[in-house]
């Protein structure tokens, strides 16, 4: 861990905002290059989506939290995909976006995810799939399928287009037998993602979470919103930073 002991202030809202100008400005060069390339684009969003690469810089940006934290690069799997990938419970195995590994013991496994359009086809299929990957997660961790491993850090970070579908109002939701929750009703699909990401760290499913949205054209120069400091990007690096330092001084 050549890396151990040496910290400084690390400036995480400017990493950010260079992480968000990464993604919109990746996007759209992968559009770009698609339409030119084929000369036929995929419908929707699909087409910056299977570009890959446009999420690098928010990555990047929890590895120099947990690099800034005293651990060698050498323990920080970002880049392929075996390195990153950590055994399941209810599946053989799980592919995350950043992996912390020291001398065998499972430090840290975040998960890097945004929402841009499609609202109402994929708000349902990405709680479902934060769910499901924190519980399968803690079930073989429980079994003890990271052996001489304490606890391990699960982090989960969300950037949302800010949207005018994003940030308006949803329409009442009316059930036939039952009411909905309450902090779900009529709120914006905004609204909605911060609760879930709120209720994620509080029930204990990911250690920290941070949410944020941000425009297509402002995000393009690196400009993005924090719903709460529960859900920033502070808050998130302290926690992990904390983990991160602890084995570090051992």
């Amino acid at each position: 861990m050549g890396n151990q002991g040496v910290s400084e202030r690390l400036d995480v809202e400017g990493l950010l905002s260079d992480a968000v100008r990464h993604f919109w400005i990746t996007r759209q060069a992968q559009t770009s290059r698609q339409g030119n390339q084929s000369g036929v684009l995929d419908t929707g969003n699909r087409k910056a989506v299977t570009g890959g690469k446009h999420a690098d810089g928010f990555v990047r940006l929890v590895g120099r939290i947990v690099s800034n934290a005293g651990l060698d690069g050498a323990c920080i799997h970002a880049a392929s995909k075996s390195s990153r990938t950590l055994p399941g419970f209810f599946r053989p195995a799980k592919e995350w976006d950043l992996v912390v590994v020291v001398n065998g013991h499972l430090v840290a496994a975040i998960e890097v995810k945004s929402q841009v359009g499609s609202l109402g086809n994929n708000f349902n299929n990405r709680v479902e799939e934060a769910l499901g990957n924190a519980t399968d997660f803690w079930h073989a961790y429980a079994k003890g399928m990271f052996p001489i491993s304490s606890r391990p850090w699960l982090g989960y970070l969300f950037m949302l287009e800010a949207s005018e579908e994003a940030i308006r109002p949803t329409k009442p939701l009316h059930l036939p037998h039952f009411q909905i929750d309450s902090d779900f009703a009529s709120r914006s699909y905004a609204q909605r993602y911060e609760e879930v990401c709120r209720r994620l760290v509080r029930e204990r499913l990911y250690d920290s979470a941070c949410f944020i949205t941000s425009y297509s054209d402002t995000g393009a120069l690196g400009q993005y919103a924090e719903s709460t400091e529960e859900l920033g990007i502070k808050s998130f690096a302290r926690s992990l930073h904390a983990h991160a330092s602890s084995f570090a001084a051992i």
